[in-house]
Parts: C-alpha cells; sequence; structure tokens
C-alpha cells in the first residue's frame, strides 16, 4: 500500500481546483473519490527481469515535487473547423454531457495510486470531439510545463464512422534557479540515485465508436530534470480502430504505459513505440493489448536506442480472452544500444485463452552490428558516420508507421541532433 502526500494534497486544494474550473459537483466527486483511494491503492506495477527489478515510482518524494495549486503551462490547440478542439474548461461548460459519458470510461481513475492521483489533481487539458463521419487531419496539442509539477489530461472521442489523426507534443521551459535548488534524491530499484525537481503526469483517454479510426501521436521531450508518469488507453468499437505513436526523448525518468481494448468485433490497433536515450535517463515502456471480441488484430513494434548511461526496460503483453476467436496478435521489440554502460532488457508476454489465435512475440537487445560496420568501412565510410547512419536506419520501421509528418520528422529530427553530439 502507499502512504498519502500530505502537506501538497488535500480535500480543500481539490476543492480549490475544481471550483477554479468550474467543475460540475459529479466531477468534483470523481476527484474527492480518488483523493480518497490514495491511501489505498498501490503504485503502477515494478517490471521484473532476471535479475534485476526496474523501475518503482514509490521511491519518487511526491511530498515536495507535487505543487498543484501553482501548477502553469503553455497549451496550443489546433484542429480543423469542423472537429472540437477544446481545453478542459471548455469542454465543461460546453459539452458537460461528453464529458460525464467518457470521462474515466476507459483510464479507471483508481488504476493505480498515480492515475488516482493525477485524476484529484489535473489543472490542464484538452478534450477532442469528432463528429459522426466527418474526417480530420492535423489536430494538434502542444502543452510546454513552465512549473514544478503539472497533471495534464487528453479525452478524444471519434463518434462513429469518423477519423481523426492527432499529435500531442509535452516540453518544458526552464525554471528559474531559485526553482532549482532543491533536489530530489528518489531511487530506482536499479541501485542509483537519481536527481531531479520536477514531475510530470498525463492520463490520455481515446474512444473509438463503430468504424471509426484514431491515430494519436505523442512526442515527450521534456527537461532532464522532470519525472514523468504517462498512460495512455484506447477502447475501440465493431469495426473501430485506436492506433498509437509513443515517442519518448526527453526526462530524467519515464514510465510510459500505452494500452488498447478491442472490446468490438474486427476492432483493430496498431501501437508504436520509440525512444532514445542518453546522459543518465531512465525509460520504462509499456505497450499492452486487450483482445475482447472475435476477429480482432493487433501490430506491437517498439524501437529504442540508448547511448551513455541510460537505461531501458520494455514489457510488453498480448492478453487474448476466451470469447476473442479468430485473433491475430503480434509483436516485436528492439534495443539497440551504443555504450558499453548503458543496459537494457525485454519482457515481451503472452497471455492466450482460446485455440483460435495467430500470436508471436519477439524483442531483442543488442549492439551495432560488426559486420555492418565493416560493411561501411569498406566502403570508405568514417566510423562515426557509419554508426549514425546504421542507428538512423535502425527506426526506419516505427518511422514508416506514423501518418503524421511533423511528428516523424520532429522525432529524426531529435535524433540526429543527439547522434551529433556524441563524443
Amino acid at each position: 500500500m502507499s502512504t498519502q502526500v500530505h502537506a501538497s494534497v488535500d480535500e480543500a486544494t481539490v476543492r480549490q481546483l475544481s471550483e477554479e474550473l468550474g467543475e460540475p459537483e459529479w466531477l468534483l466527486e470523481t476527484r474527492l473519490d480518488a483523493l480518497d483511494a490514495l491511501s489505498e491503492l498501490d503504485f503502477p506495477d515494478v517490471i521484473q527481469t532476471p535479475g534485476r527489478l526496474w523501475t518503482d515510482l514509490s521511491d519518487l518524494d511526491y511530498d515536495s515535487l507535487v505543487d498543484p495549486l501553482n501548477a502553469a503551462e503553455e497549451k496550443d490547440q489546433v484542429g480543423p473547423d469542423d472537429v472540437e478542439v477544446l481545453s478542459f474548461a471548455e469542454a465543461v461548460d460546453e459539452h458537460e454531457d461528453l464529458l460525464k459519458e467518457h470521462f474515466g470510461s476507459v483510464v479507471d481513475p483508481q488504476t493505480n495510486y498515480l492515475t488516482a492521483l493525477s485524476t484529484a489533481l489535473f489543472s490542464t487539458g484538452t478534450v477532442v470531439h469528432v463528429p459522426e463521419k466527418v474526417d480530420a487531419e492535423d489536430v494538434k496539442v502542444r502543452t510546454t510545463m513552465n512549473s514544478r509539477s503539472l497533471f495534464n489530461y487528453t479525452l478524444v472521442v471519434a463518434e462513429e464512422s469518423s477519423s481523426v489523426t492527432l499529435l500531442e507534443r509535452q516540453d518544458s521551459a526552464e525554471l528559474r534557479s531559485a526553482d532549482r535548488s532543491s533536489g530530489q534524491s528518489p531511487r530506482e530499484e536499479t541501485g542509483d540515485d537519481v536527481e531531479g525537481n520536477r514531475y510530470y503526469s498525463g492520463l490520455v483517454e481515446v474512444s473509438a465508436g463503430e468504424n471509426a479510426y484514431v491515430q494519436y501521436g505523442s512526442l515527450q521531450n521534456l527537461d532532464q530534470t522532470t519525472y514523468n508518469y504517462q498512460l495512455k488507453e484506447g477502447v475501440a468499437d465493431t469495426y473501430g480502430q485506436v492506433d498509437f505513436i509513443d515517442c519518448n526523448a526527453g526526462s530524467r525518468l519515464s514510465k510510459s504505459s500505452v494500452e488498447t481494448h478491442l472490446e468490438g468485433d474486427s476492432s483493430e490497433t496498431k501501437i508504436v513505440g520509440a525512444f532514445y536515450g542518453h546522459e543518465d535517463q531512465h525509460f520504462d515502456i509499456d505497450a499492452r493489448v486487450w483482445h475482447r471480441n472475435e476477429n480482432t488484430t493487433a501490430d506491437l513494434v517498439t524501437r529504442g536506442v540508448i547511448d551513455d548511461e541510460a537505461r531501458s526496460v520494455y514489457e510488453g503483453v498480448q492478453d487474448v480472452g476466451r470469447d476473442a476467436w479468430n485473433t491475430s496478435s503480434y509483436q516485436r521489440e528492439n534495443t539497440l544500444m551504443l555504450s558499453d554502460e548503458s543496459e537494457a532488457d525485454a519482457s515481451p508476454k503472452l497471455i492466450i485463452n482460446n485455440h483460435d489465435t495467430e500470436a508471436s512475440h519477439s524483442a531483442t537487445v543488442g549492439q551495432v552490428d560488426d559486420e555492418d560496420m565493416f560493411y561501411m568501412a569498406s566502403r570508405a565510410v568514417p566510423e562515426r558516420t557509419a554508426k549514425n547512419m546504421l542507428v538512423e536506419g535502425f527506426y526506419v520501421p516505427v518511422l514508416e508507421e506514423i501518418e503524421v509528418d511533423e511528428l516523424r520528422d520532429d522525432f529524426r529530427a531529435l535524433v540526429r541532433e543527439r547522434l551529433a553530439n556524441r563524443e
């Protein structure tokens, strides 16, 4: 069981946040229920691989990291005219019925301690509503964190026979030097001391109606004093499809979980992940799919690069229910290590409860191939240039899956920048 965050989280704080957003009573009660549940909820599960426990988020000092009443951010939200892209406060005023139906319907606010904390304390967010039979592209949301802590919430609702592609970015502005003077010393179970002084939390709910299509892309590039927890979940109805693109390059420590629930007959999902860790960054990446109806299809593909003393762990789960006949489910994860000091592991899992299933999983962790380097050297390509070219080529299978050109180009630019700055 967890312990309460005492100094910065109480009922008065939650009521003040809710009042400032002009929220209805039912939403305030949801916040207060989440607050009350904190003392009974566990933190997210810790991935265990042979000889290693990875990311125990209960070690963070939330009492000093969390400052909900001083949250500040800059947010840009744009989309085509036939799609509603609203701040959370606007959605409360204009679409209370939509919020009441969908808020907490995909991500259970009491999934764990951190989801409950986010539900109780979120102060900013975006609601994207795509009406029936509307095809929308280029919905873009950017959140720049300007405070010690920030709790963000995103809801995407695609009605029947609609489609939308969405890019959401998270980054952070520099804190004043006075704000940076008190570092934290929480510790992962890797045995390393980790210092930082900011906390970002993001919950994302995606609801795809019958025959609807959603591609949600995320690019996380928070500064390296920030601890980052994000949970993104989607539900696909009959013939619906929810695709996630989850790109991580920033933060001091990231726990990023992406899940799709295939509830409808013939529903589909694709979960694509990409990350690049350097210096002493730590990435904990989860991808999960729940097959709960007939004729469902899932494809999970993740590729990551780690350098210097960075660490990464991946866990992928394909859960096929008893009624999920004629399931197709595939999972692939590959991590490339650029230094002898980096650490990486992976834990792909299959849970199959009926015999009418085609499923597979694979995971690899390794360094740049010597034969590839020899081939490049034999063609007079300098060693550093050759390695950079191989790293860029390593990402191609995931970059090709990204429909949002801006997300693909921005992540590729971040990779090139880091490769150019390698010693």
